[in-house]
């Protein structure tokens, strides 16, 4: 009964993902054209983000997590232009158009991968997402920032770009109102939005914030934060390492008197 019950859900996990894929590869194309109307303050999300991935050097190993066409990566090589970055998604059209974009530059690698069970290889300085993660189970998610926390150095930073629940019901409502209205004003045509409402109400699995924040703190995420919060789209971040206490010095960290 139990090996039954394994294979019913494998067998809805990979449904659920060739979804996924089928959706994205259906919008590649148009993708970031449409960003900056369907996320609200589209620049400072990113810009966030962008400032979140901080680390000391100047050629950072990164991993971008859903990278799709690369408009993450992009940011994130404008700041560390001699980095080493490798894009992650199920989708290869979307990772097609990252090739375009990218194009010419070596220091640019593709992985087309499920990244909720398969390894995420290597040893990584940054690991960046930015509006991916949701579309995964909530013990997907919890799973994956755990082999996320195995794969990054010490002094390493994980970023996460997000959509997330609201805190409770009454604000979950208040946010989606929110966001609806924001769609409806901006240029999408009626079947654009059809899409992308289509997208978020049959794809997405939102968690609260706080709940991905204890997530994080229990796997041994240390100086776990919010950078950013603007209704149901947040920025939070974690470091693997010593971590920097309220004075600002590093923890163990006895200063010259």
């Amino acid at each position: 009964m139990w090996i039954q019950i394994f294979f019913l859900v494998q067998d809805s996990c990979i449904i659920r993902m060739d979804e996924i894929k089928k959706a994205f590869d259906s919008g590649a194309s148009a993708y970031d054209a449409q960003r900056r109307f369907i996320i609200p303050g589209f620049d400072d999300f990113y810009e966030a983000a962008i400032w979140a991935a901080e680390w000391p050097g100047e050629n950072p190993a990164i991993l971008d997590i859903g990278a799709g066409t690369g408009l993450f990566s992009s940011l994130l090589l404008q700041k560390y232009p001699q980095c080493t970055i490798t894009l992650l998604d199920v989708s290869e059209k979307m990772l097609d158009v990252a090739r375009k974009r990218f194009s010419g530059m070596n220091n640019v690698a593709y992985r087309i991968q499920d990244y909720r069970c398969e390894t995420l290889g290597g040893c990584y300085d940054i690991i960046s997402s930015a509006l991916s993660i949701h579309h995964l189970e909530h013990e997907e998610k919890r799973s994956l920032y755990e082999r996320v926390f195995q794969v990054l150095n010490d002094g390493g930073v994980f970023v996460n770009a997000e959509q997330v629940l609201g805190e409770s019901g009454w604000q979950q409502m208040r946010n989606y109102a929110y966001w609806d209205e924001f769609v409806m004003n901006g240029p999408l045509q009626d079947n654009q939005l059809t899409e992308a409402m289509k997208r978020r109400d049959g794809l997405d699995k939102v968690e609260r914030l706080s709940v991905q924040l204890e997530w994080l703190r229990d796997i041994g995420f240390l100086d776990v934060d919010v950078v950013y919060k603007n209704r149901s789209f947040a920025v939070f971040m974690g470091r693997k390492g010593d971590s920097i206490t309220g004075d600002g010095m590093r923890s163990g960290y006895n200063s010259i008197q």
